[in-house]
C-alpha cells in the first residue's frame, strides 16, 4: 500500500482531500431545500387548508403529493370561501406555485371546473394557469374511470348490503389502472395524440366487458381531451428534474399538502375503507419524486374531537346526543360528497398510531371552540380487547368494530374561545385540555384553531 492511501482497482491511488492527495474529489453536495409536509392525523377533515393557508402565506411552493378530486380543503380569505379539491389549496398565495405531484391522480375536466369556480369568487386564484405546474407523470382519471366508481360501489350495495362509501371520483379505479399497468399519463396525453386515442381505446373496452351496463362515449371524451392538450401543456414539466431544482436552487420555502388522512391510508387506513393512496409521510417521496433526507418539519393536524365520513369502524364514535351537538356545531358536512360526517370524542390511540408513522414533528389542534359548551369532555386513551389492553392499532375491521375504548375524562370550561389570540387568553380547562394531550402523545401542539378565519390560528411557538 502507498502513502496516499489504499489502491484503487488497477493500481491507481484513491483520491484523497489532503493537501498532498493529486486530485481532489468534488465535496459532497448539500442536502438542500427541505419540505414542510402537512398531514392529516385521523379520518380527514382535521382542516388542514387551514394549516396550509397559514404556513402559503410566505412560502414560495405548495405541493399535492397524492389523491385527486377527492380531497376536500376550505378556505376562507377576506371573508370569502374558497372550495379545493385537486388544486393545492396554497395557490390562494399570488406568490405561490403549485406543483401537482406524479402520485396525484388528474381528471381534468374537474381541475379547470375547480379552478373557474373559485375564480368566479374572488380574486385568490388570479393568473392561477401561470401558477400551476403538472408532474408529466401523473395518472389521468377518465369520465368511465368515474362511471366504474359508481357501478362497484352500487355492486358492493348489492352483493355484501354495503359500499366503501366512496366519493365516486374514479380514483380506486384510476389507481387499480395504474397499478395494473395499464393507465395513461399526463406525458401520454401530450406525446402522439393518435397513439394516446388507441391505448385509451383499448382501456375503455377492458371497463366495458367487465362491466357490460357501462356507457362510454369514447369520441367525445377523446374531443374534451384533444381540447386540454393545448391548455395544459405550459403547466406540464418533467416532476423528478422540477422537484430536484426546486430543492437545490435557491433557498425556497417548499410545502407539501396532504390529502386525505393516516386513518385513510391504503396501507395503514382502516382497510377496506380508506383511499387508494399513501397519505401518509412516504406518500410525500413517491409522489413528488424526491428523497426522504429533504423531509423537513411534519406536521400533523388533528381535530380536537374525530369525525369520520361514510362507513367503517369507529371505536369513539357517539350515536347520541353528544355525537349531534358535535356534528352541528361543527357543521361536520363532507366539503366533497355533502354528506354529514360521524362524530365522536377524540382518540388518542388513533392519533399516536398515526404518530408512529408520521413522525409528527409538532401538531396543529383544530376546532377546539366546538368544545365550548360541554361541562366534561372525554378523550379516548387506551383500547380492550376481550378485557384485555392492546398496545397497538388493530388492523382487522372485525376486531376494531369490538375495540372498547377507555376514556380519561376531564373538565370542560363552558367559556367561548373564539376570541382567544394567545395559549394564556384561553380558559384554564382549555389550556389542560391542550397539555393532556401533548403529555399523552409526547407532541408539542403548535396550533390552536379557535375559529374559521386565520386570525383565530393560535401560534405557540
Amino acid at each position: 500500500m502507498s502513502e496516499s492511501g489504499s489502491q484503487e482497482p488497477g493500481g491507481a491511488a484513491a483520491p484523497r482531500n489532503g493537501s498532498d492527495s493529486p486530485t481532489k474529489r468534488a465535496p459532497i453536495p448539500a442536502v438542500g431545500n427541505t419540505v414542510i409536509v402537512v398531514l392529516g392525523a385521523q379520518w380527514g377533515d382535521e382542516g388542514k387548508g387551514k394549516v396550509v393557508d397559514l404556513l402559503a402565506q410566505d412560502a414560495d411552493m405548495v405541493c399535492r403529493c397524492q389523491g385527486g378530486n377527492n380531497a376536500g380543503h376550505t378556505v376562507v380569505v377576506d371573508s370569502v370561501e374558497y372550495d379545493f379539491h385537486l388544486l393545492p389549496s396554497g395557490i390562494i398565495n399570488p406568490k405561490v406555485t403549485a406543483f401537482i405531484g406524479n402520485g396525484v391522480v388528474i381528471h381534468l375536466p374537474g381541475l379547470f371546473d375547480e379552478a373557474e369556480k373559485n375564480e368566479r369568487k374572488g380574486k385568490g386564484l388570479k393568473d392561477w394557469e401561470k401558477r400551476l405546474i403538472i408532474s408529466d407523470r401523473a395518472h389521468i382519471v377518465f369520465d368511465f374511470h368515474q362511471a366504474v366508481d359508481d357501478i362497484q360501489e352500487q355492486q358492493r350495495q348489492d352483493q355484501a348490503g354495503k359500499n366503501l362509501g366512496t366519493t365516486k371520483k374514479g380514483i380506486g379505479p384510476v389507481y387499480s389502472a395504474k397499478a395494473a399497468r395499464s393507465g395513461l399519463r399526463i406525458c401520454d396525453l401530450l406525446a402522439d395524440f393518435t397513439k394516446f386515442s388507441e391505448r385509451y381505446k383499448v382501456l375503455a373496452q377492458q371497463y366495458k366487458s367487465i362491466y357490460p351496463t357501462l356507457e362510454i362515449d369514447k369520441e367525445g371524451e377523446l374531443v374534451k381531451l384533444k381540447d386540454y392538450v393545448e391548455r395544459i401543456k405550459p403547466m406540464v414539466r418533467d416532476g423528478v428534474h422540477y422537484m430536484y431544482e426546486a430543492l437545490h436552487g435557491p433557498p425556497k420555502k417548499i410545502l407539501v399538502e396532504g390529502a386525505n388522512a393516516a386513518l385513510l391510508d391504503i396501507d395503514f387506513g382502516t382497510y377496506p375503507f380508506v383511499t387508494s393512496s399513501n397519505c401518509t409521510v412516504g406518500g410525500v417521496c413517491t409522489g413528488l419524486g424526491m428523497p426522504p433526507q429533504n423531509v423537513g418539519e411534519v406536521y400533523g393536524v388533528v381535530k380536537a374531537y374525530t369525525t369520520r365520513v361514510g362507513i367503517g369502524a369507529f371505536p369513539s364514535e357517539q350515536s347520541n346526543d353528544i355525537g349531534e351537538l358535535l356534528q352541528t356545531r361543527g357543521k361536520e358536512v363532507g366539503v366533497t360528497t355533502g354528506r354529514k360526517r360521524r362524530c365522536g370524542w377524540l382518540d388518542l390511540v388513533l392519533i399516536k398510531y398515526a404518530h408512529m408513522i408520521n413522525g409528527f414533528t409538532a401538531l396543529a389542534l383544530t376546532k377546539l371552540d366546538i368544545l365550548d359548551v360541554f361541562s366534561e369532555i372525554k378523550v379516548g386513551v387506551a383500547y380492550k380487547v376481550d378485557n384485555q389492553t392492546i398496545p397497538h392499532f388493530p388492523a382487522n375491521q372485525e376486531i376494531l368494530h369490538r375495540v372498547e375504548v377507555q376514556y380519561e375524562t376531564l373538565p370542560g370550561w363552558k367559556s367561548d374561545t373564539s376570541a382567544a389570540r394567545s395559549f394564556e387568553e384561553l380558559p384554564e380547562n382549555a389550556q389542560k385540555y391542550v397539555l393532556f394531550i401533548e403529555e399523552h402523545l409526547g407532541v408539542l401542539v403548535k396550533w390552536i384553531g379557535v375559529g374559521k378565519s386565520r386570525e383565530s390560528m393560535i401560534q405557540l411557538f
